[in-house]
């Protein structure tokens, strides 16, 4: 279940960055003073999304927290999200839905269905467009450490991943997600 973690308010000011060598590629990491507000692929839809400051390389702090983190992470420990500081910048809605995607258990996926009934739980509403759910997923900017590449289309397929299916793949194995059903599209428009 969810592991406590927390959003901090959105600030605006300074951001710093660095980068992160990972198995999966380099990843940019960025923070400010409210926390870290972005972790995005080499390459990735979207990088940078959100952000109206420039990025100055920097070191220290959340930057610092985030790559232990990610160390541990991509070592096969467990590390709970609640650890960090995260500040992702978007729109109540989108924040809604980032908050519930820390909620999926490590190694397990759930649907864009399955999110889109529990958003509309959260939110108190009777239904909730999965396609709008993708939408607030697919422009999460912590990725990885916000686990969106946990959810996958109804028939298994690994749809609607920022970083690129293969990436999505790789994250899921790397957690000991029953990959057996999984499986990359040929074509689609969420690729």
């Amino acid at each position: 279940m969810c592991d406590g973690a927390r959003f901090a308010p959105e600030g605006r000011g300074e951001l710093f960055a660095a980068e992160y060598d990972s198995p999966i590629g380099r990843l940019t990491l960025a923070a400010g003073g409210e926390g870290l507000v972005g972790l995005w692929l080499e390459d990735q839809k979207y990088f940078g999304s959100g952000l109206a400051e420039k990025l100055r390389a920097g070191r220290g702090g959340e930057l610092d927290a985030a790559a232990a983190w990610l160390d541990r992470y991509f070592a096969g420990e467990r590390p709970l999200i609640s650890e960090l500081r995260l500040a992702p910048r978007g729109s109540d809605f989108r924040r809604t839905v980032w908050a519930l995607l820390c909620a999926i258990p490590y190694g397990e996926t759930v649907t864009y269905g399955e999110l889109a009934a529990r958003t509309a739980a959260k939110l108190g509403r009777e239904r909730m467009s999965a396609q709008a759910v993708g939408g607030a997923v697919g422009h999460n900017p912590i990725s990885v450490i916000i686990p969106c590449h946990r959810v996958v289309g109804a028939d298994g397929s690994l749809t609607g991943y920022a970083g690129g299916t293969d990436r999505k793949l790789r994250l899921l194995q790397h957690e000991g997600a029953d990959a057996g059903r999984l499986f990359i599209p040929k074509r689609g428009t969420a690729l």
